[in-house]
């Protein structure tokens, strides 16, 4: 099968029968894992209702604040970053918090709730003092909302350290915030997104958690560049001749949510809701495996529409089944256990495998190893067949990862190891 028909495969699966895809996150009860993003997706009423209808489990209203805070936004929003084949692989966006005050998202937190009680109707917030943060957190506790989410990886400042920065790049300032948060919201859960761009994570997560918060909303989006135009040397997204920093998000980046999340996992008791680099159920299935409770999507839903619902719950139905597991909640974190340091890892002899029936003759395995390899391999006979030195391959799998053909060429550990 083709890549294309491949990708197309793994968005688009056949139906399968559905299971109970119920879990408990952040003690409400999610019809399955999957929540929009705080995002475009969910600034407008409408679009948020569609959604919802669509089968997703919840929502995250766009970032909201109090009355009077200013939302310069400027247009175009969005850039996208493609590979040789013109795959959307990132997407880059200026986007700010949404147009639409706490007032009104007050007043859609109570007419979603109304019309759809069993989803989880949350809000995002951001604020630039105290009395700010605790009148929105209060506001949407008095709302009825399931869940508050605190925008702690957006550039509105770090209260007053240093300018600029992600509040959630302060370990202290992360912690002062988070606890004035948890203060106003009562019983409502508060989950704090974050940031990856720090030293270190755990720290960050560490704050949340002596704040009382319930958990964090983890790794978002990338502060970026997009490219440069060569011609004009003005960067994506050209807004009348400048541009400015993207937050970076898509396909891309999912290696680096799922390493943010796993060390949260492992360090913390926070409840996760994974965010960054999900497109499809598998990444979805990886994600909540090294820990999240639940998957936030906005990229791949504005990619693709809501109706991507559907593979996300039939895909994740069938991995159940094949993997024999009863319910959701067993696939969280089951990962985990499987991540070491380096330095426990078992050391084995490993040598890679050319398989001369599918190989296709496009050197590109050859032109690897020599170049950035150990020389290990070479061709042989009329045909010109990639031939592996065993006396000097050591097994780095490089081949294997530029090979363009799936399983020509796999990794063995040798005998004796």
């Amino acid at each position: 099968m083709n890549t294309i028909l491949k990708e197309t495969f793994d968005r688009y699966p056949s139906v399968y029968p559905l299971r109970d895809l119920s879990i408990t996150f952040c003690d409400f009860e999610l019809e399955n894992p999957f929540i929009l993003s705080a995002a475009p997706s969910t600034d407008e009423l409408d679009i948020v209702r569609h959604g919802l209808q669509m089968g997703w489990a919840g929502a995250v209203l766009k970032t909201t604040s109090i009355p009077g805070t200013p939302v310069s936004l400027t247009y175009p929003l969005m850039t996208g970053w493609r590979a040789g084949d013109h795959r959307l692989l990132g997407m880059g966006n200026i986007d700010l918090i949404s147009i639409y005050p706490i007032d009104e998202i007050v007043a859609r937190v109570k007419i979603l709730k109304k019309e759809f009680p069993r989803r989880l109707i949350a809000a995002s917030i951001m604020g630039q003092s105290k009395q700010a943060w605790q009148t929105l957190a209060s506001s949407l506790f008095k709302a009825g909302a399931d869940l508050i989410e605190c925008s702690f990886s957006c550039p509105q400042g770090s209260m007053g350290e240093e300018p600029g920065k992600m509040l959630a790049q302060s370990v202290e300032a992360t912690e002062l915030v988070a606890r004035w948060v948890k203060e106003a919201a009562d019983t409502t859960p508060v989950l704090i997104k974050i940031t990856p761009l720090v030293t270190d994570i755990v720290e960050i997560a560490r704050a949340v958690e002596r704040a009382g918060c319930d958990g964090v909303t983890a790794a978002n989006s990338f502060p970026s560049l997009m490219g440069v135009n060569l011609q004009t040397f003005v960067p994506e997204p050209n807004i009348g001749g400048n541009s400015t920093f993207s937050g970076y998000t898509g396909p891309a980046i999912k290696p680096l949510t799922l390493y943010t999340v796993a060390k949260i996992a492992q360090a913390t008791s926070l409840s996760i809701s994974g965010n960054g680099g999900i497109s499809n159920w598998r990444d979805a299935a990886e994600v909540m495996a090294v820990g999240a409770g639940c998957v936030q999507l906005c990229t791949a839903v504005m990619h693709y529409g809501f109706q991507i619902i559907d593979d996300f719950t039939s895909g994740l139905s069938h991995l159940l089944d094949d993997v024999g597991l009863a319910k959701v909640g067993e696939l969280v974190g089951r990962a985990l256990p499987n991540i070491r340091d380096h330095h426990s890892l078992p050391r084995q002899k490993v040598r890679s495998r050319i398989n001369e029936q599918t190989c296709i003759r496009c050197n590109v395995c050859y032109l690897a190893c020599r170049d950035g390899g150990h020389m290990a391999i070479e061709y042989r006979g009329q045909d010109q067949v990639p031939c592996v030195l065993e006396e000097k391959c050591v097994g780095c799998g490089l081949c294997a990862q530029v090979c363009p053909v799936s399983d020509c060429v796999t990794m063995e550990i040798c005998s004796g190891t």
